[in-house]
């Protein structure tokens, strides 16, 4: 998080400290802004003010005008410790209450539900994979061992694993803000494009990771990024089940994932590597800043000879307000050749997820949207209320005209 201000007005000096007022300026997950008033003191420096809270002591006199707010808080970790984990030929009910009645999620493997482990009290979210034959078997178990391997805050921990005749239960680290694909399709939620960039930043550094990992997702899309909570911009990916070790020396070809999302190089059944992944980071983007998706036809056939065709653009009106850095960053993405791609690396230092006097500009444009938008609402209230006085008025104003003229006859 960042907050930018103006110098406060001096109010009193309590040894050599400058005491000021804040206001409130919002609620985030690390921090305790729930309450109506911050205790910040700030200590005179030569660029400006260092800044140090305490919480709930009312001692402010002045206040402080909060030009540009951007929550780029981390995504918090695990609430524990990361795990090696093998799967168990145990009965998962002996160590975890599951709730199947409460679904989560699902998908191609089975589905996700609520669970908590019965020694701690530890809300976990327990993944039911139908898993009959040896093949199925393994593939759950390379996902198993692909989750060992990652250790970082914008990608789900795996805490246990249990193998049964029929499937094999993975639990995992509980996130309960629901699907990112959710924020995309919700009419009551405006995504702004500080909110794309919050959110493609941290899909850009949990893939950046697995890369270092030499672990390739190969199966990025909405639906496998969670959100923390239903309020804040901080991400989780999930669904490493056809996630691959990438070997340089060793030429790796897939034939799965979702059409939307798919590299031109899965379509024609070419060698993947890094730059397939950036690919669909790509179209996450694309989607996340317009509301639509780039490729998608009236059929997967369509779909498939659109990314093949490399077809797009950014004539559509939702991209009539989009940054000129926003377009750029696409472009960078969403070419055929994926050796032209940028790496996860490049696209963090991209000006659109780097440049901080972008973001302060970006961010601004929506407050001054926003105050213009309760301006307008409060004139149409004084405006109301107004006409509602005058016609009261005026329905008094006649009533004593009729009196009188009663009254003299």
């Amino acid at each position: 998080m960042r907050i930018h201000w103006p110098k406060p007005r001096y109010c009193s000096v309590i040894d050599g400290i400058l005491c000021a007022k804040a206001v409130r300026v919002g609620s985030f997950s690390s921090c305790p802004l729930d309450s109506s008033l911050i205790n910040i003191t700030f200590t005179q420096a030569e660029t400006g003010f260092n800044v140090s809270n305490k919480w709930c002591v009312w001692v402010l006199t002045c206040q402080i005008s909060v030009s540009s707010f951007v929550d780029d808080c981390p995504a918090p970790p695990a609430p524990f410790d990361h795990r090696i984990v093998s799967a168990k030929k145990a009965v998962v009910n002996s160590f975890y209450e599951v709730n199947r009645n409460e679904v989560l999620g699902g998908g191609r493997f089975g589905q996700v539900h609520k669970c908590e482990e019965k020694a701690t009290g530890l809300k976990l979210a327990a993944k039911i994979i139908k898993a009959r034959g040896a093949k199925e078997k393994e593939e759950v178990k390379n996902e198993i061992s692909v989750m060992n391997q990652l250790n970082h805050t914008n990608l789900v921990q795996l805490y246990d694993a249990f193998e049964s005749k029929n499937d094999i239960i993975l639990v995992m680290e509980y996130v309960d803000g629901g699907e990112l694909f959710d924020r995309i399709i919700d009419d009551n939620y405006s995504l702004t494009e500080m909110d794309t960039i919050l959110f493609t930043k941290q899909i850009c550094q949990g893939i950046q990771y697995m890369h270092q990992m030499y672990i390739l997702h190969l199966d990025l899309k909405p639906e496998n990024i969670l959100c923390v909570n239903r309020a804040a911009y901080q991400i989780k990916i999930i669904d490493f089940g056809l996630a691959r070790r990438y070997k340089p020396r060793e030429k790796l070809k897939v034939n799965f994932g979702t059409p939307e999302f798919l590299a031109p190089e899965v379509v024609n059944y070419d060698f993947v590597s890094f730059p397939t992944d950036m690919w669909s980071i790509g179209v996450i983007a694309y989607m996340l800043i317009s509301g639509l998706s780039p490729f998608l036809g009236d059929d997967d056939n369509e779909t498939l000879n659109n990314i093949l065709a490399c077809s797009w653009d950014f004539e559509n009106e939702e991209f009539q307000a989009v940054s000129e850095e926003a377009k750029d960053f696409l472009s960078k993405l969403l070419i055929k050749e994926k050796s032209w791609r940028m790496s996860a690396t490049s696209a963090l230092k991209h000006p659109w997820l780097s440049d901080h006097k972008l973001h302060c500009g970006l961010h601004k444009q929506v407050s001054k949207f926003k105050y213009s938008c309760s301006l307008q609402i409060c004139l149409c209230f004084f405006v109301l209320v107004t006409s509602i006085f005058i016609l009261r008025l005026s329905s008094s104003v006649l009533e004593s005209v009729l009196l009188l003229n009663y009254v003299s006859l």
